[in-house]
């Protein structure tokens, strides 16, 4: 099975999708990571990205797709992935479909994380108020504030564009994180994989 998490900076989208990894044998993929290990590994695609990224260069969707690609055909993605950070935009995600699709794949579940943003910038101030006063330069409510705008303007039209295909479930990412694992598995139950047996 192949999904992507969807959820606002804070959310627990990355501790949902590491605890999907561990539980069914997903790969995590991020692109952030991705690029990082094909830089690290001087793949030729890697090496092109140093370059794009040394020039102060955002690295074009369709490199993106070749570093994703290459990191899908590896052995331990056979049982599918979670697509972490990517698609962002309508282009990637028709990218990503089309990559697929070449595969005989499909993104076949896509589970969003519902948290008010009240909820999240509460989170950054007490966090704030617990280091007493200290935290990190980038941890604070303003930079959340904008982070979230930048979320919800690249992802509304994304969300749409998945619930149109009929693949998208919307999860309280507000629950205890325990609460949010077990209506995630409840999705991927429905979805019809039958747990760690490399179904779907």
């Amino acid at each position: 099975m192949n999904l992507v998490v969807f959820g606002p900076p804070g959310s627990g989208k990355g501790t949902q999708a590491k605890l999907l990894q561990e539980t069914y044998g997903w790969v995590q993929l991020s692109t952030g990571d991705m690029l990082r290990a094909a830089i690290a590994a001087g793949t030729e695609l890697g090496k092109k990205c140093q370059a794009i990224m040394a020039a102060g260069e955002l690295v074009p969707d369709e490199v993106v797709i070749g570093i994703i690609s290459e990191r899908y055909d590896q052995p331990d993605c056979a049982k599918g992935a979670i697509f972490d950070g990517f698609p962002r935009t309508i282009p990637q995600a028709r990218a990503l479909d089309s990559m697929l699709k070449l595969r005989e794949k499909q993104i076949d579940l896509v589970i969003e994380l519902k948290v008010d943003d009240k909820v999240l910038i509460d989170r950054v101030k007490a966090r704030i108020a617990q280091s007493g006063g200290v935290a990190r330069a980038d941890d604070n409510p303003e930079t959340l504030q904008n982070r979230l705008n930048v979320y919800y303007q690249n992802t509304a039209p994304l969300l749409e564009y998945y619930k149109r295909q009929g693949k998208l479930t919307t999860v309280d990412g507000m629950l205890p994180i325990a609460q949010v694992t077990s209506a995630v598995a409840e999705v991927i139950k429905k979805a019809g994989h039958k747990g760690c047996l490399g179904i779907g």
